[in-house]
């Protein structure tokens, strides 16, 4: 499993032991994470919750009338190191 996604995986068992029911779902340049968030949700456990999504290199809230509340929260694929970052034909 890439990084992002075992990364993105943690968050989610965290936010599911807080109480919230999670998606990840893998794409090419990150991982996202998606969590219902009901309405009664407790000022302590936002603090958790923010604490968790706190890790990822983004998050933020989906909030309407019709669909309620969902939490999203992405973790990028590193980026590879390269020796030569010029690249062919370059010199110093």
């Amino acid at each position: 499993m890439p990084g992002s996604e075992a990364r993105a995986e943690d968050l989610a068992a965290r936010l599911s032991a807080l109480g919230l029911a999670t998606r990840v779902e893998p794409h090419s340049t990150y991982t996202s994470i998606e969590a219902e968030v009901p309405e009664a949700l407790p000022a302590e456990s936002w603090r958790e919750v923010l604490e968790v999504v706190a890790e990822a290199d983004r998050f933020g809230l989906f909030a309407s009338s019709l669909t309620g509340r969902t939490l999203w929260a992405a973790v990028n694929e590193a980026v590879p190191a390269t020796g030569d970052v010029r690249g062919p034909g370059h010199q110093r």
